[in-house]
């Protein structure tokens, strides 16, 4: 049986993130890009000699985590709006001196491709040294067709040239260009009836977002988005009750979303509506935290009705400029009370379900792709218990190592 595995670990505990739990003093075998078998190192079968064999030296080996939620390509800087915040300078002062949300759709419209590449790879490189796996990158800072294309596109590329798996999501339907500002229905025709087709045919977009906020866009708005979604074979995602309730998250599960984020205003109605649809809720403690909100994500209600809650990044320049999923942990532990189990759970499989990819990566299992990280860590909570230090030891992702990770 060894004598068809490309590779065996050894002397290992396996924190596998599904049912099997965790297993103790373990082993795991990869052929091709596929876990082929994982148990008791006792178990194991007469081995191959010539087998390659990784010894573990007594860590933990998780699946590789999953980031869920970001806005990875964008172009320009908000640093500057941050420090006026924290002057006294309000929203709307800032959005009249040029700033907001606008002023990252104007420097994303004027990069280049080029340098919007390599400020995204500089940001999915970071994820990578934290044992991110598969990222989510969405468009939203073009505001239209053309920069929206290359965006996507630059996104493609990174799965191409970088060793991560990337979905990628168009969202359009993220704010209100300036050309459109008296005419918000007349962009979400756009969207619909141009965007949105343009991209499905060069096949850009895995899914499709839209953000259902009184700032953003109202449910009538995003019905037209996810219908046209669903016209070109498209699963859809939401941006929800982030800073009210609009049940936007209800109408989401209308359609089967893959997954509803922020959530922060989410009711139990809107909590029974997507456990019903076997939607995620993805949760984004880096944007609660940088914008110092008060109000927490329905989590007992999420428990209640055994809702699969993901935790991601949500990295973007105006909210939440925060590359570290580790960090992620931590903050979903000490900001939303969520127990260790649960936040890595959510970055790992939980993650894969809010993507589609639950049956493919997410969890240590069989048949799924060998997409593992090997840490130096007593036990999977002290990736929740700490931060600042970097315990990795060694990354796959298919079954390929990746390099410059080993330590």
């Amino acid at each position: 049986m060894s004598a068809d595995w490309d590779w065996l670990v050894v002397n290992v505990n396996i924190a596998t993130m599904d049912e099997a739990g965790e297993i103790r003093d373990a082993a795991l075998a990869v052929q091709g890009e596929r876990i082929v078998w994982l148990g008791k190192k006792a178990d194991l079968p007469a081995l191959d000699p010539l087998l390659p064999v990784i010894d573990g030296a007594g860590g933990w080996l998780l699946p590789g985590f999953i980031d869920c939620h970001t806005h990875l390509v964008y172009g320009g800087s908000r640093a500057r709006e941050f420090a006026l915040r924290l002057e006294g300078a309000s929203y709307q002062e800032i959005a009249q001196a040029g700033g907001g949300i606008m002023s990252t759709v104007r420097a994303t419209r004027e990069a280049s491709e080029e340098s919007l590449y390599h400020s995204a790879r500089a940001r999915l490189r970071a994820l990578l040294d934290e044992g991110v796996t598969t990222v989510e990158i969405k468009s939203g800072y073009g505001l239209n067709l053309e920069t929206e294309q290359k965006c996507l596109r630059i996104a493609r590329l990174l799965g191409e040239q970088m060793p991560q798996r990337i979905q990628t999501t168009f969202l359009g339907a993220h704010a209100l260009p300036a050309e459109f500002k008296d005419d918000p229905d007349g962009y979400i025709r756009v969207v619909c009836e141009q965007m949105l087709p343009a991209i499905a045919e060069e096949g850009l977009a895995d899914a499709v977002d839209a953000f259902c906020e009184g700032v953003g866009f109202s449910k009538a708005q995003t019905r037209q988005v996810f219908e046209a979604a669903k016209a070109q074979g498209l699963p859809v995602k939401l941006h929800a009750e982030q800073l009210s309730n609009l049940g936007g998250s209800a109408l989401a599960a209308g359609f089967k979303a893959l997954s509803v984020d922020h959530l922060e205003y989410l009711d139990e109605a809107g909590v029974k509506a997507i456990k019903d649809s076997g939607t995620v809720a993805v949760l984004l403690p880096g944007a609660f935290y940088f914008l110092r909100e008060t109000q927490l994500p329905p989590i007992d209600l999420l428990r209640q009705y055994q809702v699969p809650m993901a935790i991601a990044t949500d990295i973007n320049p105006g909210t939440s400029p925060l590359s570290s999923m580790l960090l992620m942990l931590n903050m979903s532990c000490t900001l939303f009370r969520l127990t260790p189990s649960e936040a890595l759970k959510g970055a790992t499989l939980n993650g894969a379900k809010a993507l589609g990819l639950a049956e493919e990566t997410g969890s240590i299992k069989v048949g799924k792709l060998a997409d593992l990280a090997l840490w130096d860590i007593s036990e999977p909570a002290e990736l929740c218990y700490q931060f600042g230090v970097r315990p990795l030891r060694q990354v796959w992702i298919g079954g390929r190592e990746v390099s410059g990770i080993r330590r």
